[in-house]
């Protein structure tokens, strides 16, 4: 255990939560702290990258999820700016205040976007202009899931609640207790179906969205250790999803694969790290802690490879590209890996700050955000 790394925890059930760090719960240290990353050599470019666009958002220091619905991008900066851009140009479609510093965010389906303050308001936003708000009973990391003509929220004590997208009237809540610590990142929240699919600590899932009623659990990772930090269990977002398989990480335990249609898990194996996965209906890729690259076959979870080439650079979650595979790192680069061994195919950089948004595809392009607030499109040649 080389590597070391600073966490911010959050402590569950209270409707104002208390931050604090911790050392990674995988990691021992080692005096001089961080390990020397991988050396950058040139790349070679096999595959044409070029820049598309890029804009100016504002510092992002919490977890910021980019949503993509269409033609449209919306990203948000940590003092509450929320930002629609339209994802062939780059050019600002609109811009809202949501009057408060952001937790989680940003969730939308195209009409309306989403995201919660650190004073847990639930914030509804439409073409620049506030909808409605609503309080919540605890802090929130998970940017909420718009769907069905419904709000969906994970908050930090592990609730589910779930909110009218026309007037914010709130539908039902359904609370489940668990540990007392959660992360201060993504969670899982997502529909496959007519299923709402939600982390809560070590478990997957299912709920009525109706009325919130659980259809199925799945567990993924149990808690284990002496004290509240080493019994921390949860699951991170990005998920692979294909049909209803659904691929989870749970922070520092393992990567599992669940079907969804029986609220079964297919397959389970170890794996350390704090990002989401990625994949298709052959693999399922993941960076772990000390930054190697990986791929599992998704039939079964059998590791095909693993590659050391971006090790210690503090990776973002994967973003599968046909035959690439994109992350980025924490010196601002954007990589594009082959998906057959990790091998490097393109290189490009942005604004040298890290990259602090998993990279996602908009209308053909691949996009991240920065810790600067830098968005930077990177398009197919």
């Amino acid at each position: 255990m080389k590597h070391k790394r600073s966490w911010a925890l959050a402590a569950a059930g209270y409707a104002a939560a208390a931050l604090f760090s911790v050392a990674a719960l995988s990691a021992c240290s080692t005096g001089s702290g961080r390990p020397k990353p991988a050396e950058l050599k040139p790349v070679e470019a096999l595959i044409g990258v070029k820049p598309a666009w890029s804009a100016q958002l504002g510092e992002v220091d919490f977890p910021l999820e980019a949503q993509v619905s269409g033609s449209v991008l919306t990203v948000a900066n940590s003092a509450g700016l929320v930002l629609a851009l339209d994802v062939a140009s780059g050019h600002e479609l609109w811009r809202a205040d949501a009057r408060d510093a952001l937790s989680a965010g940003v969730g939308g389906d195209g009409r309306l976007a989403a995201v919660v303050t650190v004073s847990n308001q639930l914030v509804a936003l439409a073409s620049g202009q506030e909808v409605w708000r609503q309080r919540l009973p605890a802090q929130a990391y998970t940017s909420p899931l718009v769907a069905g003509g419904r709000v969906f929220v994970l908050s930090a004590d592990r609730a589910v609640s779930a909110f009218d997208a026309q007037n914010g009237r709130k539908l039902w809540s359904q609370q489940r207790g668990g540990e007392p610590l959660v992360l201060r990142q993504p969670g899982v929240l997502l529909a496959v179906g007519d299923t709402l699919v939600v982390g809560q600590s070590g478990r997957l899932v299912g709920l009525n969205p109706n009325n919130g009623s659980v259809r199925w659990e799945a567990t993924v990772a149990a808690p284990r250790g002496t004290n509240d930090v080493e019994r921390l269990v949860d699951l991170v977002g990005r998920v692979s999803r294909v049909g209803d398989s659904v691929c989870v990480r749970a922070f520092q335990y393992s990567l599992a694969c669940i079907q969804t249609d029986r609220g079964t898990v297919s397959w389970s194996k170890p794996s350390n790290g704090y990002t989401g996965v990625h994949g298709d209906e052959a693999t399922v890729f993941s960076t772990e802690s000390d930054g190697r690259v990986v791929a599992w076959r998704r039939s079964d979870g059998d590791k095909l490879w693993s590659s050391e080439r971006l090790q210690y650079r503090h990776l973002t979650a994967p973003l599968l590209l046909g035959r690439s595979l994109a992350v980025g790192d924490d010196s601002g680069n954007v990589h594009w890996l082959s998906r057959e061994d990790g091998s490097f195919l393109n290189r490009q950089s942005t604004d040298g700050s890290p990259v602090v948004v998993a990279p996602v595809m908009a209308g053909g392009a691949l996009v991240v955000v920065t810790r600067k607030g830098g968005v930077f499109a990177f398009r197919p040649e």
